[in-house]
């Protein structure tokens, strides 16, 4: 099964909106309209199982509702095939981060997303790693935006220094860097991160890194430790899926990022 590791969808009283928003933001032109059913039809003419959708809290007063469309999502879409899976979202602010986490393992979600831009918040403050090693005590994924935010490239709070101290000083386990570990900053990405214990994931990278510099760093993290992703709907699932399978790489190397990596991370099969 092919798994999308990294999706966004919006409820669709506010999708359209949300994606000319960051449109106009970002310069750049959606490949679906942002809706949960655009996202299902992707998939289908993609071949892509199941995909992984990441909530961004972005106001720690947006956790109860944030968490409760993830949890309602996942009910919906128990047992489905194409299927949805929704990680939960919080802030590096919320009052009480512990009973936070607690709450989004309890309510059966597998995961959290962090996003350092759009939280305002640097990767290597104290808050955010307190929330990555609660986050592994409780066996939750930890999904990281890295690098550069097309929306805000001249303020990168996640950049691969801060990454690598969080790594080296937390250890956390089951974090996951977007981006390939960081966008733009991939040379950066191959002499630190690459190796190290996390996961990378492929969201928005191919058409922006080289294809021999994916590979060195591919060859030096090791390919079971990299997840197939898209960050629609923001690149084509489709679109993506065919790069990778372009790329020269084994059969066994490709089925591990398109879905089995990911599905030992999370659990299922």
């Amino acid at each position: 099964m092919t798994i999308d590791f990294h999706t966004h969808i919006f409820p669709e009283k506010i999708a359209a909106r949300t994606i000319e928003k960051l449109e106009n933001i970002a310069h750049v032109k959606a490949f679906t309209d942002g809706r949960e059913e655009s996202l299902v039809r992707s998939m289908e003419e993609a071949g892509v199982g199941l995909s992984v959708v990441l909530p961004v809290v972005t106001r720690p007063e947006q956790f109860a509702t944030v968490n409760r469309f993830a949890q309602q999502m996942n009910e919906k879409y128990e047992g489905s095939r194409p299927r949805l899976l929704s990680f939960g979202g919080i802030h590096p602010d919320a009052p009480d981060y512990k009973a936070e986490l607690r709450a989004i393992r309890n309510m059966g979600l597998l995961g959290i997303k962090l996003h350092p831009d759009y939280q305002e918040t640097y990767f290597d403050d104290l808050k955010y790693m307190r929330i990555l090693s609660y986050a592994a005590e409780l066996g939750l994924v930890s999904v990281v935006h890295a690098g550069i935010d097309i929306g805000f490239p001249n303020h990168v709070r996640c950049t691969v220094e801060r990454i690598r101290k969080v790594v080296d000083q937390v250890k956390p386990q089951k974090m996951v860097l977007a981006h390939y570990g960081g966008f733009g900053l991939w040379e950066e990405v191959e002499e630190l991160l690459a190796g190290q214990d996390v996961y990378l994931d492929t969201a928005y990278t191919f058409g922006f890194i080289e294809d021999e510099a994916f590979l060195r760093i591919l060859k030096k993290h090791g390919a079971k430790k990299v997840l197939f992703a898209t960050d629609s709907p923001w690149s084509g699932q489709k679109e993506s899926k065919a790069h990778l399978k372009s790329m020269g790489l084994g059969k066994e190397i490709v089925d591990g990022i398109l879905g089995e990596n990911a599905g030992r991370l999370l659990g299922i099969s």
